[in-house]
């Protein structure tokens, strides 16, 4: 992919909207969004854009999700330190952020043996800067065009708004679900599959805490 793609005024505005609605709820617009805001006739206006995007390379569209928008994951290089096939460092436009796999019970989520390996990612493709990628495990976030194996880039935080995704820790799990209150005072963490349930929490609750804020998404590849 071309680092630096020639996107049209209005290409980089819908671009700037994408980065935008990630940072603030988690997850990507919906064409429908993206019409609403640009003031398009229809439905189909926005996904025409979208569909030019995804030929420049700078996106990835999903199917049978309304907010199957995902940056494609051609961003990442691997930084493999200390083996004979190690990448370059690396370079100053660039960050070195740790993904990290399965969390073990009881431990912090940045834990070094939690840490499968490091990616060098372009910052200007997020409107916050991520602590680290998660792997996603599951479908329970499929609706927000989150799918197993994606990676969530994640900012480190123990606060979030009603309406963002968060990564939550219940007791020994650690899971990514939309943060939501409950009629009754508590808070509700809510997939966005309906095949999953709500969960709920008291907020007293010492088993939980919030872990991080998703700020973007990156599709899996043959790589990982």
């Amino acid at each position: 992919m071309d680092a630096s793609p020639k996107l049209t005024p209005r290409q980089q505005d819908i671009m700037a909207l994408i980065l935008r609605t990630i940072e603030t709820t988690g997850a990507p617009p919906t064409r429908a969004e993206i019409a609403t805001e640009f003031g398009f006739r229809s439905h189909n206006a926005a996904e025409e854009h979208l569909r030019a995007l995804a030929r420049k390379g700078v996106i990835e569209l999903v199917g049978g999700t309304s907010r199957g928008i995902r940056l494609k994951s051609d961003i990442l290089r691997s930084l493999r330190s200390g083996t004979a096939d190690s990448a370059e460092p690396p370079s100053p436009d660039t960050m070195s952020v740790p993904l990290v796999g399965r969390v073990a019970a009881g431990s912090p989520i940045l834990a070094q043996e939690h840490i499968e390996r490091s990616y060098a990612i372009e910052p200007h493709l997020f409107t916050r800067r991520p602590d680290y990628l998660l792997k996603v495990r599951g479908m329970s976030m499929r609706d927000a065009g989150i799918l197993d194996g994606d990676l969530l880039a994640v900012q480190r935080g123990a606060r979030a708004q009603v309406g963002q995704i968060v990564v939550a820790r219940l007791g020994d799990e650690v899971t990514v679900k939309r943060l939501r209150h409950s009629p009754t005072g508590g808070i509700e963490l809510h997939p966005e599959n309906p095949d999953f349930p709500v969960i709920h929490v008291q907020p007293d609750d010492p088993d939980f805490c919030i872990e991080g804020l998703a700020v973007g998404l990156i599709r899996n590849s043959p790589m990982l």
